[in-house]
């Protein structure tokens, strides 16, 4: 079996099939796009703002009004924090874990299906080349017809083999570009997820300290809302 032989036959399929797989790629493409945007909103905040309101609620003794506030707050950084304050009775080692778990959560889910805009991005080119190679095989088998009719239809299919190659430039670099971008967004969530995270560790430590070495987070805060109270009277 002659298998070059094989292979002009098969290039005969032409290039119309390999630009209907593209443009089946363009959708998957976009819709990932539009499943990353709808995603990634509202999923950042103010992390200055929330660290600075934390704070201030941990030297009020406001904590558990602060979690009520902000329980339902789907940005990242604030669910991280959440968790660490959720397991702030149990002591430092138990918030940071359970801080360390929940950004790990957030990372997997902030990751999902990037890895379809990835590959696309770095493999439709070559399917959109490989439409072209077909193209051009089948436009030199038609040249052996010794017509007019021949000849434009040989153009024809020129034409519609580099169209392959534009198409898949037309849908890898979008999928580059929104790849970069939300491989981006995602870093930056996480990095404001961490610093959210060292803040509540920061609380911790010190109400630890403040306690003489033990008791937790939230007790300190009431016993110090307490003495607020007592030193107004």
């Amino acid at each position: 079996m002659d298998l070059s032989q094989e292979f002009v036959a098969f290039a005969q399929l032409g290039a119309s099939w390999v630009l209907w797989l593209l443009i089946a790629l363009s959708v998957i493409s976009i819709g990932v796009m539009i499943d990353r945007a709808l995603w990634f909103r509202n999923r950042d905040t103010d992390t200055e703002r929330f660290t600075r309101e934390l704070k201030s609620a941990f030297e009020r003794g406001e904590l558990d009004h602060f979690e009520t506030k902000y329980k339902q707050d789907p940005a990242v950084p604030v669910q991280v924090a959440m968790r660490g304050l959720a397991e702030r009775d149990r002591g430092p080692e138990a918030v940071a874990e359970a801080m360390h778990g929940e950004r790990a959560r957030w990372r997997t889910a902030a990751d999902r299906n990037l890895l379809v805009l990835g590959t696309l991005g770095n493999n439709v080119p070559f399917v959109g080349l490989f439409g072209t190679v077909l193209g051009v095989i089948n436009a030199f088998e038609h040249l052996r017809e010794k017509s007019e009719a021949a000849t434009d239809r040989t153009l024809d299919l020129v034409a519609q083999a580099l169209a392959a190659t534009a198409f898949g430039l037309l849908v890898a670099i979008p999928a580059v570009v929104a790849f970069n971008y939300f491989t981006r967004k995602m870093k930056v969530l996480l990095g404001s997820a961490d610093q959210a995270a060292h803040a509540v560790m920061g609380l911790v430590h010190g109400a630890e300290r403040s306690g003489h070495g033990a008791g937790p987070l939230g007790s300190v805060t009431r016993e110090r809302a307490g003495e607020a109270t007592d030193g107004g009277k």
